[in-house]
């Protein structure tokens, strides 16, 4: 993996602007959108501008939470994102809705000229993802997943260690991710038309340390526990590779666990700590010359990073990051397509 500039030793503050401000608007108002709200607000080269929402009084109160000059919502003339996106003032869109949602908004986005931020899971399935690649590339408009665990300093630290040869080459890990999430239908978390379910909101992260340490497998084995309306609760990943290497990852929606990511080297290991694989604090490394624990203070609440890469892009003229290249994206979306045949889940809003 690459690394992102802003994780380098002695580099600039990622807070500190790195060219002319960019004019963000946020689409929808839910817990996700307003801890990224609040470390876009701490960029000095950020702008607020708008944020939109189906309910009117969410947008309006959500404009005045974040101090944004305007807000939007749904109408008889259609979803209030697309009014917003129709406002030429608008530089970049982040992308916050549900994941079934995706698809829809960063496709109307982009057809209005807005540079892209998306949540993950990307989109719920790979034609989507290969549908809006395509389209950021034919407009020149730049387009990222919003996979922030790619660009801390914890996890790029690791990368780094790694590849250093300190602890000699990776041969295994192991990484997990759950919590007990009570089932209710209403939520979107169990709702198999908002693309529900264990893989897409949990299963992202494990993969990104396995695939972080030991890069996309040559096969991948699945089984998983599906509820009644289809909706994954849990699944076990078996990544394998033709010369030896595994990895095993659990995600799960019925049962707490470490949160833990275990890479083990023919010279020692690494395991994180301080906090679940998607934003470690600390790093645990036991090599050849002893154990050490490095530990990391993320900026804001860490998405800090995944922000400066996406503003110092667009303001170099870039249609991709080199830290989260949309080829890695598409891969990883037929990955997990991989994994959603072998547990027969499907999800009712796939639209291509």
């Amino acid at each position: 993996m690459v690394r992102p500039p802003c994780a380098e030793d002695g580099a600039p503050s990622p807070l500190a602007g790195t060219g002319a401000p960019l004019n963000w608007a946020v689409v929808a108002t839910g817990g996700i959108a307003g801890t990224v709200t609040a470390d876009i607000s701490l960029l000095e080269d950020a702008v607020l501008y708008a944020v939109s929402s189906r309910s009117a009084a969410k947008a309006a109160d959500f404009a005045k939470r974040f101090g944004f000059a305007a807000s939007y919502s749904d109408d008889d003339d259609g979803p209030g994102y697309e009014a917003m996106f129709a406002d030429l003032a608008v530089d970049v869109v982040y992308i916050a809705t549900p994941h079934a949602q995706h698809y829809a908004v960063a496709k109307s986005a982009l057809e209005h000229g807005k540079h892209v931020l998306c949540e993950k899971p990307f989109t719920v399935n790979a034609a989507e993802a290969a549908e809006l690649i395509n389209l950021a590339r034919d407009r020149n408009l730049f387009l990222m997943e919003a996979l922030w665990t790619r660009f801390l300093p914890s996890t790029n630290r690791a990368w780094d260690i790694l590849a250093s040869g300190e602890l000699g080459n990776p041969s295994w890990m192991q990484a997990d991710l759950g919590f007990t999430a009570p089932e209710d239908p209403a939520s979107r978390m169990w709702d198999p038309a908002a693309g529900g379910g264990a893989l897409l909101d949990l299963s992202v992260y494990t993969l990104t340390w396995a695939l972080g340490a030991l890069g996309y497998p040559d096969s991948i084995n699945a089984s998983g526990i599906l509820n009644g309306d289809g909706v994954d609760i849990q699944n076990a990943l078996t990544l394998r590779y033709d010369d030896g290497r595994h990895a095993q990852l659990t995600s799960s929606l019925a049962a707490s666990g470490p949160g833990t990511a275990t890479i083990a080297c023919s010279g020692g290991w690494l395991r994180t700590g301080g906090g679940n694989i998607p934003n470690p604090t600390e790093l645990h490394v036991h090599g050849p010359a002893g154990a050490r624990v490095e530990t990391f203070e993320p900026a804001g609440a860490g998405y800090i990073y995944q922000l400066r890469e996406v503003t110092r892009c667009i303001q170099q003229g870039l249609a991709e990051s080199p830290t989260m290249p949309l080829d890695e994206t598409l891969r990883t979306m037929e990955l997990l397509d991989g994994v959603r045949a072998q547990l027969g889940l499907n999800y009712a809003n796939d639209t291509v």
